[in-house]
């Protein structure tokens, strides 16, 4: 989606500002985050850990938080100057985990509600780039009830999108939603990533969604920020809990560099390693992002010839720590990008694992996340 060529524009955009302080019985909300004006910054944390609390805190729907917040460099509040923008004057779209149709409107009916009521010259987007973006254009005559679960997430995402909004904040908008509509929706959801020329502030506690959408990371726990960054570094930081039992991986920006007919396998590279992968439908020079979960990488010493394993990186132990009972966590660097192995403390011992040593690391599966 490309803006109006009217539309304010900067080499150096505004990072986005939310600065809040919000006390609840038995939860304080305390966080101070300088957000990238542009791509997908994912919220993650448990359930309680405040990520919804601070959209709705960005959104002005948390009037007694106090703090400071600013959104391409206007300013929406700011308890200090006594500045306070209800929300109806803040420039944004809010998805929530349901789709929240009106009923009585046809989907061109539910779009045309928030078009119609934002000012021409506030306009950043035309009528039909929404609807291309989203793949919906075959569904404005349809009634909300008429429509599956992804296609009125994909509905209010657009409706959203037609305010024209500096900031669109998205608060799970997966989870209502069987893995089937999921897997549908999701590649629209990075059209989003790859077009908008706006933020998007994503609320989840799925990994694999965040690896999948998110170019930043935001860690929430009771409250307060504990760690944020790109979503591939923090991924892959041990002292944080993402890079901690069965569901630690890391994530890997692969261009593909060709398809191997004969074996239906992927060529790709990342630095200047070789990655070979599934069959995948993408096209040479295409960057693919690809989760390797640690648990799907083993060690050697010595680069093995005799297996069945295709991927064999040259790779330096960067740290080690204990995971689970009897298991260690290994972080690794690979041709520039970071790694994880989940081993047994007892092939640890065996291997002498420990910083600054080389080591080969064999992948025995991925995940290309597109």
């Amino acid at each position: 989606m490309t803006p109006p060529s009217n539309s304010p524009s900067s080499s150096n955009p505004a990072p986005l500002q939310l600065r809040a302080r919000l006390q609840r019985p038995g939860f304080l909300l305390d966080v101070d985050m300088q957000l990238p004006a542009q791509g997908v910054t994912a919220l993650f944390g448990p359930s309680g850990s405040g990520k919804t609390t601070c959209l709705r805190a960005l959104a002005g729907l948390e009037p007694s938080a106090t703090g400071h917040v600013s959104v391409a460099g206007e300013v929406w509040q700011d308890s200090a100057t006594h500045v306070f923008r209800p929300v109806h004057q803040r420039l944004l779209g809010y998805v929530f985990q349901e789709a929240s149709l009106l009923a009585h409107l046809s989907v061109e009916g539910n779009l045309k509600f928030g078009f119609q009521r934002t000012p021409q010259a506030l306009r950043r987007y035309n009528w039909d780039q929404g609807l291309a973006l989203l793949g919906i254009s075959h569904l404005l005559t349809r009634m909300p009830h008429e429509l599956s679960g992804g296609e009125r997430q994909r509905v209010a995402i657009a409706r959203a999108l037609a305010t024209s909004p500096r900031v669109l904040l998205m608060d799970e908008p997966l989870a209502a939603l069987d893995s089937a509509r999921k897997a549908d929706i999701l590649p629209w959801l990075e059209r989003l990533h790859q077009e908008l020329d706006i933020p998007v502030i994503y609320v989840s506690h799925a990994l694999d969604e965040v690896a999948r959408l998110a170019d930043h990371l935001v860690l929430l726990e009771d409250g307060r920020v504990i760690g944020h960054g790109p979503t591939a570094e923090l991924m892959t930081r041990l002292d944080l809990s993402l890079a901690h039992g069965d569901s630690a991986s890391a994530m890997l920006a692969c261009t593909v560099q060709g398809h191997d007919p004969a074996d239906h396998l992927m060529v790709t590279t990342f630095g200047d390693a070789t990655l070979l992968l599934p069959w995948h439908e993408a096209e040479p020079g295409q960057v693919l992002r690809v989760r390797v979960q640690a648990r799907d990488v083993s060690l050697t010493l010595q680069h093995q010839q005799d297996t069945s394993i295709l991927n064999i990186l040259g790779a330096t132990v960067t740290a080690i720590t204990p995971d689970s009972p009897g298991q260690m966590m290994v972080a690794l660097q690979a041709s520039g990008s970071a790694l994880l192995a989940r081993v047994t403390e007892r092939s640890a011992r065996a291997l002498g694992l420990h910083p600054g040593q080389t080591v080969f690391a064999q992948i025995k599966g991925v995940a290309i996340l597109g």
